[in-house]
């Protein structure tokens, strides 16, 4: 399949270019446009169909296999034209599943604010990246979220898509972010969506549930290459890893508390509504935004390990089906 011939490369080009200009903000985002139908599916589906709960399951199948779908017939589009040009938008879609550059941009942005002691737009940069209310944080709140926000998303905007690249290329990854832009469009637990988001909810729990195991083997590693404490981290991942109410997003979260000997967790108020989340990690010492940084490199080095033991998987994989083939 001259579709699959090609993946290692078309992923290692893709990840250099993520790393390199991150998402182009002129450019109209794949995600974007799942959003917007995500909104025009709701709407419909909430008309036709009485049930909440399975409107909700119809909305996840069918964007999720919609993405899928309209990826793949795409990819063959182009692959009959000419090969090169399906390798090349197998490239941009893959380019389009990850987001290394733009959280470490992002998180940047909330760190520059923080050292140039501008309070005020260090809660609106982290207000871009997170859920929370933003507003009245102190530093070491800021810096917190920040970490957080950073660590949930190894798995989702790096080791996840990835791994659904590696096993099913570009449509696979990109029915992952659908399910990513589902989760994060209806997947409340407010009135409005209990019931609705419910099936979003659980299929983002289900897909992230392999790549935050991943996480938790690749953070500690990279913990130790950037200096952090190993030990530690793994520590704290097998102790706190669960606690958290989502059973994958406590696991980044976990091993980064442990790598830098902080705690991260506790309330936070979403909406005007406080919402206590335990405790991850021991406060050995206060959070401060040298923390951010801290992250950052243990992001960006996690990232480069996940991409170069995928591809290394993947070669090996085709190299042993080759002599299996003679």
């Amino acid at each position: 399949n001259i579709m699959n011939d090609y993946l290692p490369v078309q992923i290692g080009i893709a990840f250099l270019l993520d790393i390199m200009i991150g998402d182009p903000r002129w450019f109209p985002h794949p995600v974007r446009m799942i959003g917007v139908c995500i909104e025009y599916v709701e709407k419909m589906l909430r008309r036709l169909v009485p049930s909440e709960q399975l409107a909700g399951m119809l909305l996840a199948f069918i964007i999720v296999v919609g993405t899928y779908l309209v990826t793949y017939q795409l990819l063959v589009f182009f692959y009959e034209i000419r090969w090169s040009l399906g390798i090349l938008v197998s490239i941009i879609i893959i380019f389009f599943s990850l987001s290394t550059r733009d959280l470490l941009r992002e998180t940047g942005n909330v760190l520059s604010a923080l050292k140039s002691g501008d309070l005020k737009q260090a809660r609106k940069n982290l207000a871009r990246i997170v859920g929370r209310d933003t507003q009245n944080l102190s530093e070491e709140q800021i810096a917190t979220g920040c970490i957080e926000t950073s660590a949930e998303n190894i798995v989702d905007g790096i080791i996840a898509p990835l791994l659904y690249a590696f096993i099913g290329g570009p449509a696979l990854a990109m029915a992952y972010k659908s399910i990513n832009t589902l989760d994060s469009m209806v997947g409340y637990k407010n009135e409005k969506y209990l019931n609705f988001g419910w099936a979003s909810a659980k299929l983002d729990d289900i897909v992230n549930f392999i790549p935050a195991r991943i996480a938790a083997v690749v953070l500690p590693i990279a913990s130790y290459l950037c200096g952090a404490n190993y030990s530690n981290s793994v520590k704290i991942l097998k102790r706190d890893g669960q606690k958290h109410p989502s059973p994958n997003s406590g696991i980044p979260e976990a091993a980064i508390a442990g790598a830098l000997g902080i705690r991260l967790g506790g309330p936070s108020v979403y909406n005007d509504i406080r919402s206590d989340k335990p405790f991850i990690g021991d406060p050995q010492r206060n959070v401060s935004f040298d923390d951010i940084s801290s992250t950052s490199k243990i992001v960006m080095v996690s990232a480069i390990i996940s991409v170069v033991v995928g591809i290394s998987f993947l070669l090996i994989d085709g190299y042993l089906s080759m002599g299996g083939n003679e």
